[in-house]
């Protein structure tokens, strides 16, 4: 099992603990921490925690995780487009509609699997039986590179230039509406949808830290295409950000209009540039992959 430490802090007082353990621990679930509620897995100074507690600002919780349950994740055939390959990484150009992982509802046909096919045992396994190599993810409808570790130390020192930002990710996507500058930064915490716990939200009290730079590259009448650099790589970042200035992504039927655009699937968002220094070289590796057929459609059509 996996011990996890929170520390709220005074500004957390009067909140209930499973809301706010849910919008500070990745990937745990509102349901996932009521369970560890229950099962005795969640304690503060030695004692189990009660359902109903809320929080004082002063604790130190700590979260027993348990490990997840063996799957058998089986390589699959699936052709992947791939950017950049050698000993240490893989660089792959996702397609609209792959998720990267297996999970609930998406048992296989995943990058994962597709990996697995191609690299055999060549992917790191710090992130577990369920995601092998992966370094980090894009939404199963945004299309574009995404970088996986070959070892557990090339993994290592692409997980620290996420965290210091040495490893850029920049996205091309149509907006709508128009702007009125050439250039912004959103600055904005994101957490978990206080009801919606499928979505995110922007949430100043308890959300991480998110920050997105974006510039215009075209205007069309009502669309505008921007390119987006991450500086932190949250959960439908660009979407959540994008949307809470007043110009959601075209086509995301979750934080924009709620009526699919016509011959789009998803939202119209792709990862087009990946930066990041080489774990063995220590060279800078600068790659880019052209928009999809898909986007190009939308683009001549916003121009017609």
């Amino acid at each position: 099992m996996e011990m996890l430490i929170l520390q709220p802090n005074k500004e957390d007082a009067g909140q209930r603990l499973d809301a706010w353990v849910c919008a500070h621990a990745d990937g745990l679930t509102r349901s996932a921490v009521q369970r560890l509620l229950e099962q005795g897995h969640i304690t503060l100074a030695g004692k189990p925690v009660a359902k109903n507690y809320r929080l004082t600002g002063t604790e130190r919780l700590e979260l027993l995780l348990p490990e997840p349950e063996a799957v058998d994740i089986l390589p699959q055939a699936i052709p992947l487009d791939v950017v950049f390959e050698d000993d240490d990484v893989i660089v792959v150009n996702k397609p609209v509609g792959m998720v990267v992982h297996p999970a609930p509802g998406h048992p296989d046909g995943t990058l994962v699997n597709a990996l697995l096919h191609h690299c055999g045992d060549s992917l790191s396994g710090i992130n577990g039986e369920l995601r092998p190599g992966i370094v980090h993810r894009i939404d199963r409808d945004t299309s574009g590179l995404i970088i996986a570790a070959k070892n557990d130390a090339a993994h290592l020192a692409l997980a620290a230039q996420l965290q210091d930002h040495t490893l850029a990710r920049t996205y091309a996507a149509v907006a709508v509406g128009g702007f009125r500058e050439d250039e912004g930064t959103v600055d904005a915490p994101i957490g978990r949808h206080p009801i919606d716990r499928k979505k995110m939200a922007i949430d100043r009290r308890n959300g991480r830290e998110a920050i997105t730079h974006w510039s215009v590259l075209a205007r069309y009448s009502g669309y505008t295409l921007v390119e987006c650099r991450l500086e932190t790589g949250r959960t439908h970042q660009i979407r959540v950000h994008m949307a809470s200035i007043g110009h959601p992504l075209l086509g995301d039927v979750v934080y924009g209009a709620k009526k699919p655009y016509p011959g789009l699937v998803g939202q119209c968002l792709h990862a087009r540039k990946l930066k990041f220094i080489h774990p063995s070289t220590g060279k800078p590796v600068e790659l880019e992959c052209p928009l999809p057929q898909w986007f190009e459609a939308v683009l001549n059509k916003l121009k017609a």
